[in-house]
């Protein structure tokens, strides 16, 4: 069991120091060791896109790949565009209203536009 925080844009575990920043083995993410974490080991307020863009509360963002929405036959499609997000804890970021009704989207799957 590595002692090193998960990666605050992946969750992955698979994690390792260099110099003074963590560094994600799986998506190449990296943050500073010092940075204050809150009770889930994210990182305060700060939710990146698959770019590394910051995201904030009432962003305009697109879909860069078709979703399968969990317990249903919908399909998130690639390039819907989502208006006024709002940023939610946990591991599903984002919080946002689209024609389907409302959903809960990891934030790798977005693009800032």
């Amino acid at each position: 069991m590595s002692t090193f925080p998960s990666c605050p844009q992946c969750t992955q575990e698979n994690t390792y120091p260099d110099g003074d920043h963590y560094v994600c083995a799986d998506c190449g993410y990296e943050w500073k060791i010092n940075e204050a974490t809150d009770a889930d080991g994210d990182v305060d307020a700060v939710v990146r896109d698959a770019n590394g863009n910051i995201l904030s509360d009432g962003d305009t963002v697109v879909l860069i790949k078709d979703l399968k929405v969990k317990g249903s036959s919908t399909t998130l499609k690639m390039g819907t565009k989502v208006k006024g997000i709002r940023i939610a804890g946990g591991d599903h970021e984002v919080d946002c209203k689209m024609e389907g009704g409302s959903f809960m989207l990891k934030a790798i799957y977005l693009k800032k536009v």
